[in-house]
């Protein structure tokens, strides 16, 4: 069913007044990030409710149609538009959405949650929070890419300008290139984002240091009252 709700791992108190959203990369799952929480060294005070979906199962192309949990099909090693799975990528970033809006309904606003992704998780946390009709607090874009960067310019919400986000690659990636996030960096800073950009000595992974920046990304966006 196109619309179904996504299902979740949740890591968090019960009176969460701030919201995660983190999206895995392609043929993992929302377990895959989940035990780095207690590595980001927060606050004990910020009472943050971490949210893992795990993406459909859908075939992907590039690694012979085998069907897999990922947010959209890719069919080649590219980053031209055209090529890209439109279809997917909205369909995903629908279900994303209604997470968001479900937070709404639990008492979070987006202005107290942050969207993150890690490789196909970051291109749609993008995807996403660059279109969101209201503010969010942050984007934590990880090891990723710009998808339909025109479309994007176009599409992209007032409320996205000034948006703060944190960008990091391995300088040593290769399956998303490091010129791939040095153009997704140059493109939301021309859309108006107030980006903190890092690199890391690792390939297509995550590093300590990383892990440690984005703790302290996540405390500076969601530190304060509730709103």
């Amino acid at each position: 069913m196109a619309d179904a709700p996504l299902d979740c791992v949740e890591v968090g108190p019960p009176d969460a007044d701030a919201a995660v959203i983190w999206l895995h990369g392609l043929g993992a799952d929302g377990w895959d990030f989940q035990p780095i929480v207690p590595e980001l060294g927060l606050p004990p005070d910020l009472r943050v409710r971490f949210i893992f979906p795990h993406a459909p199962r859908r075939p992907v192309t590039i690694n012979m149609g085998l069907v897999m949990r990922a947010w959209y099909d890719i069919a080649e090693l590219s980053l031209d538009e055209r090529g890209q799975d439109v279809a997917g990528i909205e369909d995903s970033a629908r279900r994303i959405s209604a997470l968001v809006e479900r937070e709404r309904q639990r008492g979070i606003t987006p202005a107290r949650l942050v969207l993150a992704g890690f490789s196909q998780g970051g291109a749609m946390a993008l995807h996403v929070g660059l279109r969101h009709p209201e503010r969010l607090a942050g984007l934590v874009a990880l090891s990723c890419y710009l998808l339909l960067p025109a479309r994007t310019e176009r599409e992209r919400s007032e409320a996205s300008r000034g948006l703060p986000v944190f960008q990091a690659h391995g300088e040593h990636d290769d399956v998303v290139p490091l010129v791939a996030g040095e153009m997704t960096r140059d493109a939301l800073v021309a859309l108006g984002c107030e980006v903190t950009w890092r690199t890391y000595p690792v390939p297509h992974a995550v590093h300590p240091r990383e892990i440690r920046d984005i703790g302290a990304f996540l405390a500076a966006r969601l530190a304060g009252v509730s709103g």
